[in-house]
């Protein structure tokens, strides 16, 4: 029987899992929560404020789209111009997906601008802390 010794998981691909592995659960989250009819959505008094949940949703989707981009190599200003544009396009794909759900109203441009605005706002978050926890010799 041949000796097999246990390897030490790789930190860069710890790093990567660390990384994506949030923004992929959150953004299953956001697909799962959009494809719920809307007779089956809780009658919170939270969710009388969609823009504003659509908002801090998309915050942190950008948040974390971001992060994992900036984890895998990207420099700061590609990460944040990909993290935006792919906020933007999982935002409009979701309202489409939406509009086949008994009950929910898809393709609103609202929801979408609200979308876009938190994805933008969570991205430029991650670039205002990435400048300021950078290296003291590369801030000069």
């Amino acid at each position: 029987m041949e000796n097999v010794v246990s390897q030490p998981p790789n930190p860069r691909t710890v790093r990567l899992l660390a990384a994506w592995l949030p923004f992929a659960l959150y953004a299953a989250l956001i697909f799962y929560l959009s494809g719920r009819p809307g007779s089956r959505l809780p009658d919170w008094w939270i969710l009388h404020f969609d823009k504003v949940l659509h908002t801090v949703e998309y915050y942190g989707f950008g948040v974390l789209l971001a992060r994992a981009l900036r984890t895998s190599g990207s420099p700061l200003a590609p990460a944040c111009a990909w993290a935006v544009a792919l906020a933007c396009i999982f935002g409009a794909t979701d309202e489409f997906h939406q509009s086949f759900v008994p009950g929910r109203q898809g393709n609103d441009l609202g929801d979408l601008l609200a979308d876009n605005t938190g994805a933008i706002a969570g991205v430029i978050s991650v670039a205002l802390w990435a400048k300021q926890h950078r290296p003291r010799e590369a801030r000069a």
